[in-house]
């Protein structure tokens, strides 16, 4: 929401005295020039060059934005240069905190002061894909009619957690993990300037090549370790900070998904392909990058039970049960604990006979409907529970199959259209070899003829 008395007191003493603050906030550049990395979406007439006034646009008035991008690359920093350089009126919201009578307060607000006194609104959404889909449809009619100037920040790919109207009604940003170049400028940057420490500190090569490690391409996690090693430098009395020093406040890597360029999805896909692969050594490594990296356990149990059906299926049937089991324990249990029950999951679903004949099979349905092969419902299966039903042959020659010997009725199920399609190819890998046998005597006995 816009910053209240008491707010706006705090941030006036901030900018006074800054030292009360961290170093990543310190260090927010002030213009888009400053900012590191991201190059890309900074070109002259660039959406963010125009939320912050430079051009003048003539009749085209600057776009809704969604930044997408690991954390630390610069998402909120985009949004402060904007909310400092702009002569727009800026509103802050986090989806953690915010809901939907917050989003109509911001809107309500923008349409009095724009109808009032012609002043422009922008609306920095953090942490967007926390959001229900109906907060989301809550602001459609706000980006749509230009009400407020939606800036939007997400960590996770919005095409799975922004809804597709939002999407289309703004610009998708991707911000690029910064290089360890990017974040090596920021760090001497901050060692000199007089915002950061000053050069009360030094930083040798093999302490910055270590920070530069750990960091993984995160500016907010370069900042913050290199403020905890210069306090414990200080408070030794030492002039720089030592490799030793910088290992004992940050007591382990970071793990980053974005280390080498590889995404919060990749990391999701490579798991899946390793125990899709039954690689259990390969899936349980990046398992563990997920947990180290702080990873929502329940996201990677959806991942999990998605696998059981694509990639296993019905070679072992326990396999859809276990990762069902292990999803309810870790929404119980959470962490550190949860870790047990994903690797337990994890390494029975990579050591589980493989079959994607259930994907297949689904596959090739929805590939018909998809082409028009729907066709009528056979008059004897339709439902004949209603006055008149009867009348219209509907149930008429239903052959009940509980009432003969095998169990099993000779009679058409399928629309004339796909009566001869066979969706269903089971392999003979474990467990579903029954069901292979079972599927060929079923068909023998329906009376259906090999396609």
């Amino acid at each position: 929401m816009e910053p209240d008395l008491f707010t706006a007191a705090a941030e006036e003493r901030q900018e006074k005295d800054p030292t009360g603050s961290p170093l990543a906030v310190r260090m927010r550049p002030r213009t888009l020039d400053e900012v590191v990395g991201q190059q890309h979406l900074l070109k002259p007439g660039s959406p963010l060059r125009r939320l912050v006034g430079e051009g003048s646009g003539g009749p085209a008035g600057p776009s809704s934005v969604i930044l997408w991008g690991p954390p630390g690359t610069g998402k909120t920093t985009l949004a402060y240069v904007v909310s400092k350089a702009t002569d727009k009126r800026f509103v802050e919201l986090s989806a953690i905190t915010a809901g939907v009578k917050e989003v109509r307060a911001v809107i309500d607000g923008a349409r009095r002061a724009t109808g009032g006194y012609g002043k422009e609104t922008v609306l920095f959404l953090d942490e967007i894909h926390r959001f229900s889909k109906a907060q989301q449809d809550s602001l459609l009619p706000a980006v749509e009619n230009r009400w407020v100037t939606l800036i939007a920040a997400t960590t996770e790919n919005p095409y799975f957690s922004v809804i597709s109207p939002l999407l289309s009604r703004s610009l998708l940003l991707t911000l690029e993990p910064l290089t360890d170049d990017d974040v090596r400028g920021l760090l001497r940057r901050a060692l000199a300037d007089e915002r950061g420490l000053k050069s009360a500190v030094a930083l040798p090569a093999d302490t910055e090549e270590h920070l530069l490690r750990i960091a993984g391409g995160d500016a907010r996690r370069a900042l913050t370790a290199l403020e905890a090693a210069a306090g414990a430098a200080l408070d030794k009395g030492e002039t720089e900070i030592g490799l030793g020093t910088l290992e004992e406040v940050v007591d382990r890597a970071a793990v980053k998904y974005d280390r080498d360029g590889d995404q919060h999805y990749d990391v999701a896909s490579a798991l899946i392909k390793s125990i899709r692969g039954s690689d259990v050594d390969a899936a349980l490594h990046y398992l563990a990058r997920m947990i180290e990296a702080g990873e929502d356990p329940r996201f990677i149990a959806r991942r999990l039970m998605i696998s059981a059906s694509e990639d296993i299926g019905l070679a072992d049937p326990n396999a859809l049960p276990i990762a069902v089991a292990a999803a309810q324990a870790v929404a119980m249990i959470g962490f550190p604990e949860a870790a047990l029950t994903l690797s337990h999951a994890t390494i029975a679903l990579a050591l589980a006979p493989k079959s994607n004949s259930a994907t297949t099979a689904i596959g090739a349905a929805l590939e018909d409907v998809r082409k028009g092969r729907a066709g009528q419902v056979p008059p004897h299966l339709r439902d004949g529970h209603y006055k008149g039903a009867a009348k219209l042959g509907h149930a008429q020659g239903y052959v009940y199959p509980h009432d003969l010997p095998e169990g099993i009725a000779e009679q058409q199920y399928a629309p004339d259209t796909v009566r001869d399609r066979e969706y269903y190819t089971p392999t003979r890998h474990g467990a579903e070899a029954r069901y292979a046998d079972a599927v060929e005597w079923t068909r023998k006995h329906l009376g259906r003829r090999r396609s």
